[in-house]
């Protein structure tokens, strides 16, 4: 039990990160060029990464770490880079709540993780107090930023889940940089074919980019590919939903928002359905599995497990 409080713990730095990336992404960082904002958030943090853990990728982790780098890294920050320029932060945040759900389906179909009624019970909870927390504002919403915000929830769920599938493998630095360092690689070709020449960057765009690259990147990524080899996935989608929270705390710390009543009764409600889908202790001090989990682990060490259903590595420890 005080594993798995200690690694959802770890799994929160993440969210919490990436709750600040919003405001400082529309506050401090250029308009106008999401692909070269992924390619600087994305190299320099998988550099730093791969400096403290000076490994390559080997074998089948050459293109694993393209798959990977493009769905949770590359594309994903560009498509977050054009949500968080094109929408009001509560659409955007509210739209990647959702997230948990599609989690929770694709980690059943890839990893064998069936969800439990707690975690149904905690999206449902989670997701309504993050719509209640931050819908009802009246600022347009941009088509275009609606379908990059979609994309940017389905596409990364799949690349979580894989990272989860793939990343028991190999050391969780040495993944997390490859992953980083691939999807800025594939995206800066493309970045100077659509947008040309880099952005200028000032004094305060600068100091933004070195936030995003080592705080909301490089350790929040740790953070979270952690607690995908420690926790379900369900568990992790759930505390998942501690972004929208940050952002509506920093609103009100930074800007000087008023925290009012609704908010606070969904801030509430998205502790609730945190907590809804913690893992709980089961009988003999052992926290549960999942099933895939479980199925993994015997792939991992023994080369078949259940009927000799595939190779499918759980990541039972951890980007």
């Amino acid at each position: 039990m005080e594993a798995n409080l200690r690694w959802t713990l770890v799994t929160a730095v993440a969210p919490v990160s990436w709750g600040t990336n919003y405001y400082v992404t529309h506050a401090y960082l250029p308009a106008g060029d999401p692909l070269y904002g992924a390619v600087i958030r994305a190299l320099p943090a998988g550099l730093l990464l791969l400096a403290v853990r000076r490994e390559l990728p080997r074998g089948a982790w050459w293109w694993r770490s393209a798959v990977l780098g493009l769905l949770n890294t590359g594309v994903f920050f560009a498509l977050v880079y054009i949500a968080a320029q094109t929408l009001p932060t509560s659409l955007a945040s509210t739209i990647m709540a959702t997230s948990p759900m599609v989690m929770m389906a694709v980690a059943w179909g890839l990893v064998a993780e069936r969800p439990h009624a707690r975690h149904l019970a905690g999206v449902v909870v989670g997701a309504g107090g993050v719509a209640l927390m931050l819908l009802g504002g009246e600022a347009p919403a941009s088509p275009g930023g609606v379908v990059a915000s979609v994309a940017a929830m389905l596409l990364s769920s799949l690349g979580y889940v894989l990272a989860k599938r793939w990343g028991g493998e190999v050391d969780l630095l040495a993944s997390t940089a490859w992953q980083l360092i691939a999807g800025g690689v594939l995206l800066l070709p493309l970045a100077v074919l659509v947008e040309g020449a880099p952005p200028s960057l000032d004094g305060p765009a600068l100091l933004g980019f070195v936030y995003v690259a080592v705080v909301a990147t490089a350790l929040a990524f740790v953070a979270w590919f952690a607690g995908l080899r420690h926790l379900p996935a369900a568990t992790v989608g759930l505390v998942g939903l501690l972004n929208p929270v940050t952002g509506v705390l920093l609103g009100t710390l930074v800007a000087g928002d008023v925290l009012t009543a609704r908010q606070f009764c969904g801030a509430g409600l998205v502790l609730a359905g945190v907590l809804l889908g913690r893992p709980v202790t089961g009988a003999g001090g052992r926290g549960p599995r999942g099933r895939g989990e479980g199925r993994g682990e015997g792939v991992r060490r023994g080369g078949r497990a259940g009927g000799g259903r595939g190779s499918v590595a759980r990541a039972g420890r951890v980007p």
